[in-house]
This record gives structure tokens, C-alpha cells and sequence, in this order.
């Protein structure tokens, strides 16, 4: 029997952060309590104008049990949608840098830096995003399937402003906070990442039914997030009500009700004849009291989330590519195949009316297998229309 306590570990795994008083566990912080492969934390944030003429993206992920960092920033102007990809080795101290990418915390909660520097693919940005809400701890999502543990996460989700400028090429964009709005997530857990684990279980036809639609109101924002099943059966079914900062040092943390938590909610969808996208949509968020809020969405630009690694066929989330790799997509968003997996996963900017409220936001969709109330069958076959 060997004494672990007093051989230690060689290779040496404690970091700077493991002088904070952050520990969950006996271990260093860089090791991971869990040794499932598809452990994961990661950054997403987009910023748009009201009417999508400009709308950018960004999203990095850690990856610890793969040895796998990767980060993404895209522009989507004039039916062109630039990306710009990084993907190496994950750092011990997970430091928020991959290739030219970097996310920078400068206030936990409250402001943070996404900067692309100068590089071959020719997408930039320097942008500091500013909260305009407090941020909201989503219910946890987990599933199970065949007694194994398929997703176990937990997300917050922040509304807020943007600043600075972003480019692609020659065009450079600035980014006005009182024009360019946008919304943040933070997520960490265990989600489908990289190459599947190969198991001896029987194959099955795919089903996610995915609706998230966080949306700003001059006065609040509110926040719908949904999955479920073939037959329409909610399986995760979460509404509030979110209220604006009323100063620039407004606590974004430690509130008793960060958000004001909906009873139930419900939508209306239709889709695009041919594709898996939104026509028209219409969200209603129940109060416990039975008051009923209905938000009605025009549809603008459709950014498809290959665009920050989601589904791409090359650089999806935690897929290895060596010590450090950079590549570049640029797709003219009318040519694309919308029955192409990679293309499914979407947010959709559009514009929000509540009564005599005019917001703007997205609609996030990830819809594959059949979904009976919506009229849609096979895996990724689109909707056949009227």
C-alpha cells in the first residue's frame, strides 16, 4: 500500500488561484473532481443592434479532462458571417486566452473584456461588455438516459451593454452601448463536448427541443428558457422577470430575488417552410397570481452558432487540435444548407413587443429529432409549410 500523503503528486498541479479561498474539494483547484470527459466551463456572450444589422458572438471553453481550451469571435454584417477559431492546450492556471482570443473578468458579475488581436484571419474586437441587470442562476439541467449521465450543468445568464469596436478585413464596426445590447451565459458542468464516448448502447433517433430567449425592455429584461420532448412534454420550463440596475454601482450579486420567478410558460411557433427556424414565435410568461405577460417576436438576422463552435464540423466545443491551432470561416448566411446539422443550432435577433413595451433580443433554437406540436419529423428534415 502506498502512503499518497507522503509521495504527493508528481508533475505538480497547484496554481496561483489555489491561494484563494475557493476549494470544494481536497484537491488543487486545476484538478477536477470529476473524471468524466465531457466536464466543461465556458464564457458565451453576443452583442447586436436592434434590428441585427450588426451582430457579434463569443463563446470559450475549458476543458480540462480532454486537455482542450478553444475560443471563437464572430461578426455577422451584410449576410457574411466571419469567424475567427482557436483551439490548444488547457492551461493548468486556466488562464481565459486561447491564440489571439482572451476574455478578461475586470468585475466578477458586472464587466468583462473580450479582445481578438490582430491576426491572419482578419476578425478583431476589443469590447467590454457592462451588465445591466443583476445575473440569474438558471435551474439546474440534468439528464439521464439509460441510467447514464448525460448532462449535469448549471448556467447564469446577464443582460447588458456593449462597447468598443469589432472588424473584419478592412470594415471596422464601433460598438455604441446605446445601440448594441447583447446578453452573457456562464455555464460549467458536464454537456456533450468533443468526440463521443464510445458505449455498447443501442443507437436512438436524436431529440433536443431548445428554446432560450433572454430579451431587454427599457425598464426590465426578461428570460425564457425551455426544453422538451417529441411530444411537447416541458422537461425544463423556466420564466422570469428581471429587473434593470437603477444605478451604475446596483449590486449584480447576493440579492435575495435577483429575478422575479414566472409560475409557468408558454409559447407559439411556427417555422420557415423547409427549415427548423422561427416564422413567427410568441412567448407568454405566467405569474404565480395567474397574470399572464405576452411577448410577440419579428424575426431579423438568423446567426448560425457554428460561428462560435457550436455543431461546426471542425471546430466544435472541445474537439483537439494539437498545441495551437487558428483557423477562419466566412459564410454568406443566404447560401447556407439550413438542413445541415452544423447549421441547426441558431439565435435569432428579433423584436420584442409586450404590450406598449419595443424590446430586442434572440430567440435561440436547437431543434433535432421529430417535435410533434410544431409539426416537425425525421432528424433534421425541415418543415414542410403550410
Amino acid at each position: 500500500m502506498q502512503d499518497t500523503a507522503r509521495l504527493g503528486h508528481p508533475g505538480g498541479v497547484l496554481t496561483p488561484h489555489d491561494d484563494l479561498p475557493l476549494h470544494q474539494t481536497p484537491e488543487p483547484l486545476a484538478r477536477v473532481a470529476t473524471a468524466a470527459a465531457d466536464h466543461y466551463d465556458r464564457y458565451f456572450f453576443n452583442g447586436h443592434t436592434a434590428d441585427g444589422s450588426l451582430f457579434f458572438a463569443a463563446a470559450m471553453g475549458h476543458y480540462p479532462n480532454r486537455d482542450v481550451a478553444d475560443a471563437a469571435f464572430c461578426v455577422v454584417h451584410e449576410g457574411l458571417q466571419h469567424s475567427v477559431f482557436a483551439s490548444g492546450r488547457c492551461p493548468r492556471d486556466r488562464a481565459t486566452r486561447v491564440g489571439p482570443i482572451r476574455v478578461e473578468v475586470l468585475e466578477g458579475l458586472r464587466t468583462l473584456r473580450v479582445t481578438v488581436e490582430p491576426n491572419e484571419t482578419g476578425v478583431v474586437a476589443d469590447v467590454t461588455f457592462r451588465a445591466r441587470t443583476p445575473a440569474v442562476e438558471e435551474p439546474r439541467q440534468t439528464v439521464v438516459r439509460d441510467d447514464r449521465l448525460v448532462m449535469d450543468y448549471t448556467r447564469l445568464t446577464q443582460w447588458g451593454t456593449w462597447e468598443g469596436v469589432v472588424g473584419h478585413g478592412a470594415r471596422r464596426h464601433d460598438v455604441d452601448p446605446r445601440h448594441v445590447r447583447g446578453v452573457r451565459d456562464r455555464s460549467w458542468g458536464i454537456r456533450p463536448v468533443g468526440e463521443p464516448t464510445p458505449t455498447n448502447a443501442p443507437p436512438s433517433i436524436p431529440q433536443v427541443f431548445w428554446l432560450w430567449a433572454p430579451l431587454h425592455f427599457d425598464e426590465v429584461c426578461t428570460h425564457l428558457a425551455t426544453f422538451e420532448h417529441a411530444d411537447g412534454r416541458p422537461w425544463l420550463a423556466s420564466g422570469a422577470v428581471v429587473p434593470v440596475l437603477d444605478h451604475p454601482g446596483a449590486p449584480t450579486w447576493g440579492l435575495d430575488e435577483p429575478a422575479r420567478e414566472m409560475a409557468t410558460i408558454r409559447r407559439e411557433l411556427t417555422w420557415r417552410p423547409g427549415t427548423r427556424e422561427m416564422a413567427t414565435a410568441a412567448l407568454e410568461l405566467v405569474e404565480f397570481g395567474g397574470d399572464t405577460h405576452r411577448i410577440e417576436l419579428e424575426r431579423h438576422l438568423s446567426f448560425r452558432m457554428r460561428g462560435v463552435g457550436y455543431l461546426h464540423p471542425t471546430f466544435r466545443h472541445g474537439s483537439a487540435h494539437g498545441e495551437l491551432t487558428v483557423g477562419a470561416e466566412t459564410l454568406d448566411l443566404a447560401d447556407l444548407d439550413p438542413r445541415d446539422p452544423a447549421n441547426i443550432h441558431i439565435q435569432t435577433v428579433v423584436t420584442a413587443r409586450w404590450g406598449d413595451r419595443v424590446g430586442t433580443g434572440v430567440l435561440e433554437q436547437l431543434v433535432i429529432g421529430p417535435h410533434e406540436p410544431t409539426g416537425l419529423t425525421g432528424i433534421v428534415d425541415g418543415h414542410p409549410g403550410p
